[in-house]
This record gives structure tokens, C-alpha cells and sequence, in this order.
């Protein structure tokens, strides 16, 4: 039998992905390069330490300082990552916040500040690469929305809204995109320990919530998420594009 190429290998491509210094952007980052694609990861924090592990794999790697939110800034990313690396194969949009939103009583400033975070800065990262991709007639695009996109938390309207936009922004662009050769898929993460959920892993009543609400009973770690990204962005799902992959451990389907 003729031995088949691993349908998974990502050598050769170049991935960015967006908030990567820590948390489910790096473990991304990290699968990406372990399957053989030279990174550039991007972030309003320092991605120093976040480029000399990835480094450690043997893949390329540069490091950018970016607020998404700022078009400005989107543009010089997309213009710095083709004057180092001449393509962009695959464009994560992982970078995002999260705070409660109560509507009663809910300041215009907290609204907008996730709003252009969350949906603006993932609109305007998947224009810029787009327009990238379109000449290159190739690409793929990956937005991090949430289960919070499917189903409502309460006091977090403004969340809600923005991944469940994210999905219709990703469903969109695949109809629009797809002529070019241009996937775009979206990866709808349940619960995972990172430093924007810390502060909800410790309330006991919501490490209740999830052992009774998760079929698999607990948390995920960010290295969880990596083989989703793997997948969406090889050549293993070279016939899927417009689909949100729910990684929850089945909550959604108690939700």
C-alpha cells in the first residue's frame, strides 16, 4: 500500500495568530508549529517569552505587538508578516476580553470596548489578511468564537453578542471567500483554564455548575484546543469551511 502524506503536516506554511502571548493563543501557536509552520504571534502584551519557547521547536517565529482594535495597527501586522515571510497561510483570530455585562444599568464604554475587541478587531484582521489571501488566491482563516455564541450566560450580553457575530462573520466570508481558495472556520471553545477565566474557575458554585452541566466533568487546558486548530488549518479539512467547531466537552449539549 502506497503510504499516504500525513494530512495534519503544516510544514512550509506560515500562521499568525492574534493574542498569543499566554493562554489559548499560545497553546494554538504551539500546535501550529509543532505540526511544522513558522509563527508570528501577536499581542498587546509582551510575546517574548511566548517566541523563544516556540522557537525551541525549530520552526521561525517573530513576535508583534498589536491591538486589534486599532486598524492602523492590523495593516502594519499584515504589511511586517509579508515583508519577513512573503505569504499568510493561516490567520487565527484568537484575540478577545471578556467582563460581565449586566444590561441593567450597562455603560456604553464596557459594551463597546468588547465589541471592538471581540467582533471589530476580528472583522478587520480577516479584511486585512483577505485582501492578502485574495492575492495570494489561497488561505486559511480561523475566528475563536465561543459557546457563548450559541448559548446565552447571563450578565454577559456583550460576550454573547460578539461570538455569536463572530460565527456569522465566519459563515459569511467562507460564502465570499470561498472562489478565492480561501477557508474560513470558526472554533467555539466551552470552559478552558486561562488567565481570563481564573477568576470564574474559583467560585465553587460555577466548579459545581461544570461537573453537573459537562458530560466530561471538568475544565480543559489551553493544549486542548491546539489539535482543533491543527485540523481547521491543514489540509484534513481541506473540504471544510463556514462550520463553528464546538470544543466543550459536550456542554453545549446541556446548555
Amino acid at each position: 500500500m502506497k503510504k499516504t502524506k500525513n494530512l495534519f503536516d503544516l510544514t512550509g506554511k506560515v500562521a499568525v495568530i492574534t493574542g498569543a502571548s499566554r493562554g489559548l493563543g499560545k497553546a494554538m501557536a504551539i500546535g501550529l508549529a509543532q505540526a511544522g509552520a513558522d509563527v508570528v504571534i501577536t499581542d498587546i502584551l509582551d510575546t517574548k517569552k511566548a517566541v523563544k519557547e516556540i522557537e525551541s521547536l525549530g520552526v521561525k517565529v517573530m513576535g508583534l505587538k498589536v491591538d486589534v482594535s486599532k486598524n492602523t495597527q492590523v495593516q502594519n501586522m499584515i504589511k511586517k508578516v509579508i515583508s519577513k515571510f512573503k505569504k499568510i497561510d493561516i490567520f487565527v483570530n484568537n484575540a478577545g476580553v471578556y467582563f460581565s455585562t449586566p444590561m441593567k444599568g450597562l455603560p456604553d464604554k464596557n459594551w463597546d470596548k468588547i465589541l471592538d475587541i471581540n467582533l471589530n478587531g476580528s472583522m478587520m484582521c480577516a479584511r486585512a489578511v483577505g485582501e492578502q489571501m485574495i492575492k495570494q488566491k489561497s488561505g486559511n482563516i480561523i475566528n475563536i468564537a465561543s459557546v457563548a455564541g450559541i448559548s446565552a450566560f447571563a450578565s454577559s450580553s456583550a460576550y454573547n453578542c460578539s461570538k455569536a457575530a463572530i460565527i456569522m462573520l465566519t459563515k459569511t466570508l467562507a460564502a465570499e471567500w470561498a472562489p478565492y481558495n480561501i477557508r474560513v472556520n470558526a472554533i467555539c471553545p466551552g470552559i478552558f483554564v486561562t488567565d481570563m477565566t481564573k477568576g470564574l474557575i474559583k467560585d465553587k458554585g460555577f466548579q459545581q455548575m461544570i461537573k453537573a452541566g459537562v458530560p466530561l466533568g471538568r475544565y480543559a487546558t489551553p493544549d486542548e484546543l491546539a489539535g482543533a486548530a491543527v485540523y481547521l488549518s491543514s489540509n484534513a479539512s481541506s473540504y471544510t469551511t463556514g462550520h463553528a467547531l464546538v470544543v466543550d466537552g459536550g456542554w453545549t449539549v446541556h446548555l
